[in-house]
């Protein structure tokens, strides 16, 4: 056993006082060597004084709890847990598993501080750091990684798309539009402005119908959100349009007619925009009317009677937005 102090190893190239070290892979001396020990490393213990390259050199082992002198590469404030820094120092910011905590501040990189070694390998995952070699994320522990991950998740919005209709709520399949007093709106095929368009009639309807499925990945205790692009001939500061929704539930055990419409009225379109202006409007759908998967959810809309008076009006695209779950199967 060799004894010069604490441990006694060779040291493999000049090493400083109050350095980190690690064993040498494959060492053939001895005592065995130890070198410096890098960034994000674990070290055997802390050497006591400098010394060349091939001297022997006495190191502090590493005991948990023990109060240690370590050279820092940064300021550190008390209390900090530290990691392992290049050059055998040690620092602050998280870069492998954390090595203890600092009970003395360092002001800057060379200062020699007093630490409390504690090997602290899988005790939270907080100080335990991300490597990110493919520079995914700014965080630097697995805890604020993870965080990160699951706040994406868990406030990823999905997105049911809605046909065209191609039939109104009365069943009767839709036609191409014609400008005229008619309640009935048809497909306007204007170039680029391909949608269902209603005269400016103060009853329009019926309305259109289509039917949606309900996700699997869909969070039902969050509210959906029926959103719709639409547009107007003209300017009209009176033609406020809003769209009347009806929304209804095909659940299974119960019958297809069950369900009382759980939808309303979308909040308004401004009567005074540019004419042609896309705009966008919303109508929420409640959580508390809402049906887990398997169903599917039947949707009827119409311009809202009253809210048509010189401009027409074209339902460009809709959709529903609804927040995702996590799938445990």
């Amino acid at each position: 056993m060799w004894n010069e102090g604490p441990m006694t190893f060779t040291a493999n190239g000049a090493i400083g006082a109050k350095i980190r070290v690690k064993l040498t892979a494959g060492s053939s001396t001895t005592p065995p060597q130890v070198e410096i020990a890098g960034a994000g490393e674990q070290h055997i213990g802390v050497t006591l004084y400098g010394v060349a390259d091939g001297a022997l050199v006495a190191v502090k082992g590493r005991v948990p709890g023990q109060i240690v002198e370590m050279t820092a590469s940064e300021a550190i404030e008390v209390g900090d847990p530290i990691y392992g820094a290049a050059a055998g120092k040690v620092k602050d910011t998280s870069d492998g598993s954390a090595i203890g905590y600092a009970i003395e501040a360092a002001t800057a990189t060379g200062d020699i501080i007093q630490c409390i070694d504690e090997a602290i390998l899988s005790t939270t995952a907080a100080t335990v750091s991300v490597a990110d070699a493919g520079t995914f994320t700014t965080e630097e522990t697995v805890e604020a990684a993870l965080a990160e991950i699951y706040q994406g998740l868990l406030t990823a919005k999905g997105i049911i798309p809605i046909p065209t209709p191609a039939f109104d709520s009365a069943g009767v399949a839709l036609a191409a539009f014609v400008s005229a007093d008619s309640v009935t709106g048809g497909y306007c095929v204007t170039a680029k402005g391909l949608g269902i368009r209603w005269n400016n009639h103060a009853t329009p309807g019926p309305a259109v119908g289509i039917k949606v499925m309900v996700p699997p990945d869909a969070d039902i205790t969050a509210d959906m959100v029926l959103h719709i692009l639409a547009a107007k001939t003209g300017a009209t500061i009176g033609d406020a349009t809003t769209f009347t929704i009806g929304a209804y539930n095909n659940t299974v055990g119960d019958a297809f007619d069950a369900d009382s419409t759980f939808g309303g009225a979308t909040d308004a379109m401004v009567g005074d925009a540019t004419a042609k202006d896309v705009q966008h409007v919303t109508r929420t759908l409640a959580l508390a009317d809402l049906a887990a998967y398997p169903a599917a959810m039947e949707l009827t809309i119409k311009p809202t009677n009253g809210t048509l008076g010189t401009d027409d009006v074209i339902l460009l695209a809709c959709w529903i937005e609804y927040q995702k779950k996590l799938l445990t199967a």
